[in-house]
């Protein structure tokens, strides 16, 4: 009875379970999207754990790029004159 009703609750757009070969390829997928060069190497499968490790710390150096890039582009507004052709590139990039 408990595997009926397992069955029905997969069918009914409950949560349903992520094979092993669907986690090993979006963690393929995520691989591919990082800049490393170490973890692509095509002669040895890097581990899970790793390719999430260096997701985070990647997504960690894109939040301090992101935050660099807000302060000095907060500076150049406050240093800027407003009618000068500098400004109205800044402008025009934050539209």
């Amino acid at each position: 009875m408990s595997s009926r009703r397992s069955r029905s609750r997969a069918s009914s757009g409950g949560p349903s379970r992520i094979s092993d070969e669907q986690i090993s390829d979006l963690v393929t997928k995520l691989q591919a999207l990082l800049p490393d060069a170490r973890l692509r190497t095509n002669d040895s499968r890097v581990p899970s754990a790793r390719v999430l490790q260096e997701t985070c710390s990647y997504i960690r150096s894109l939040h301090r790029e992101v935050d660099d890039l807000s302060d000095l582009l907060s500076e150049l507004l406050t240093t800027a004159d407003v009618s000068t052709a500098q400004a109205a590139v800044i402008r025009s990039l934050l539209m």
